[in-house]
């Protein structure tokens, strides 16, 4: 039974909550909670499109600088390779996933939110990558940052540990949309109900080749073929081609 974290399932829409009041700071035991939650949503054929969000107040502050604090080298070679995957886990679900951001998402918590396929912020949020000021980096986010924002844009907000707010954020494309504080999860509800009916064996693949980086060229025929022969490309193409497309509700298979 996982303490800092819970999963609601509504209508083929997951919500993971991070849920480790007052900040939602992210030590090792929360990231491993995430992890899990992710990995058993990725396997539930029932999920459709996965929203990750804290609270009204705060998506995440960070990381636990006081766990930090106690490490010795060895403790932190030992769970570095871990906690790099956590944090890297909403990039590795099949389904399309949005991070519905309230207050802050700074250090480890931007570094979740980096892995999503889409960040939703309120006007009020403040975002960065503040590890540098405590001696650190980021373990997970610097190369995730680097393809979204790219390389010159990344390498200041590591290397300043900045805060960014809503107006820098959304025009250098670190996130994706902003809408009112009180309006965030709903956003993000409202884009992941696109994809209830949605082809997900083609998204998962489609999600597969994106991640594969400088070889998604290669992925992708891979992947495209590998698509022939379920049901939803045989039933999708014949709709298509008879009534065009956004016709048919797919089933997932």
């Amino acid at each position: 039974m996982a303490e800092f974290v819970t999963v609601d399932r509504n209508d083929g829409i997951a919500v993971l909550r991070i849920a480790r009041p007052p900040l939602n700071l992210i030590d090792l035991q929360t990231a491993w909670e995430i992890a899990a939650a992710a990995e058993e949503i990725g396997a539930d054929p029932g999920v459709r499109a996965v929203v990750v969000y804290g609270d009204a107040r705060v998506f995440s502050a960070g990381d636990e600088m006081a766990e930090l604090a106690r490490w010795t080298p060895e403790q932190a070679e030992a769970v570095v390779k871990d906690l790099q995957n956590a944090l890297g886990c909403l990039s590795r679900l099949p389904q399309p996933t949005v991070a519905a951001i309230s207050g802050y998402a700074l250090g480890a918590g931007l570094e979740l939110a980096l892995g999503a396929d889409r960040r939703i912020i309120g006007d009020n949020v403040k975002l960065g990558l503040p590890q540098i000021k405590a001696g650190l980096i980021p373990v997970s986010g610097i190369r995730r940052l680097s393809l979204l924002i790219g390389p010159s844009k990344a390498k200041d907000l590591v290397y300043t540990g900045r805060f960014v707010d809503p107006k820098e954020a959304e025009a250098i494309g670190l996130v994706d949309e902003v809408v009112a504080p009180d309006d965030v999860f709903e956003a993000a509800l409202r884009w992941a109900r696109q994809f209830t009916a949605a082809p997900t064996m083609a998204l998962a693949a489609a999600k597969r080749v994106f991640e594969a980086g400088t070889h998604g060229h290669d992925r992708a025929r891979t992947e495209w073929a590998g698509l022939f022969g379920t049901e939803d490309q045989q039933v999708g193409t014949r709709s298509y081609l008879v009534d065009g497309p956004g016709t048919v509700g797919f089933t997932g298979g």
